[in-house]
């Protein structure tokens, strides 16, 4: 399926892309889909269809999400975001019959939105890989805060501390990230002096809404 009115922006943590997908909804009077909108679906989720997305839903003790090696980690967040492009293609294809435009911050992999959006309609967003790193649970996120307290709780906080984040620097390599930056699609770089008026009116140009 070809999607024709909707808008999507991929890359890295720490890039902007959640809050430029809000930003436009608000100004065209669009539907956001913001960062994890597929969490909504995940309640009814079968777990042998999708058992990466079901393995936090059903976990019942959280030690053993951030005790697993970097391997590990990274395999699971591979294979969670090739289960959440199902839910957020199956997501878009109902939203899509709205007469109005739609904002994605997407897990979708770069191979599936060559195949189902027009060059145009995406966007990368990328920040040095790093950030996500150094600066994961530096965020007033409860999600963050709550694995960086259960980190806290080993018997060895700094071993675990530096498992987890070896996992990170796994998931926001810089073959991943060099991957979204040779795509072949729009890119905006993160600029720590640029504000988020000028990312705003870059993104409007990377998409044909607002003429340079």
């Amino acid at each position: 399926m070809q999607f024709k009115n909707t808008y999507f922006i991929n890359g890295t943590a720490y890039a902007g892309k959640s809050t430029m997908v809000r930003l436009l909804a608000e100004k065209y009077d669009g539907v956001e889909c913001g960062e994890n909108y597929h969490d909504a679906l995940l309640p009814q989720l079968d777990k042998k269809e999708f058992p990466n997305l079901c393995y936090t839903r059903d976990l019942e003790d959280w030690h053993d999400f951030i005790r697993r090696s970097p391997e590990e980690y990274e395999k699971w967040i591979d294979d969670v975001t090739k289960e959440c492009e199902i839910l957020e293609l199956q997501i878009l294809e109902g939203l899509s019959k709205q007469d109005k435009p739609i904002f994605v911050d997407t897990n979708i992999s770069l191979e599936t939105l060559r195949k189902i959006s027009d060059k145009d309609h995406v966007l990368i967003m990328l920040a040095d890989p790093m950030i996500s790193v150094n600066r994961f649970f530096e965020r007033e996120d409860k999600e963050k805060q709550f694995l960086y307290q259960l980190i806290m709780e080993e018997e060895d906080p700094e071993k675990a501390l530096n498992n987890y984040r070896e996992g990170l620097m796994r998931i926001n390599s810089r073959d991943k990230y060099e991957a979204f930056l040779n795509s072949g699609f729009n890119i905006i770089l993160r600029d720590e002096n640029r504000s988020i008026e000028e990312t705003f009116a870059l993104v409007e140009q990377a998409f044909g809404l607002k003429k340079s």
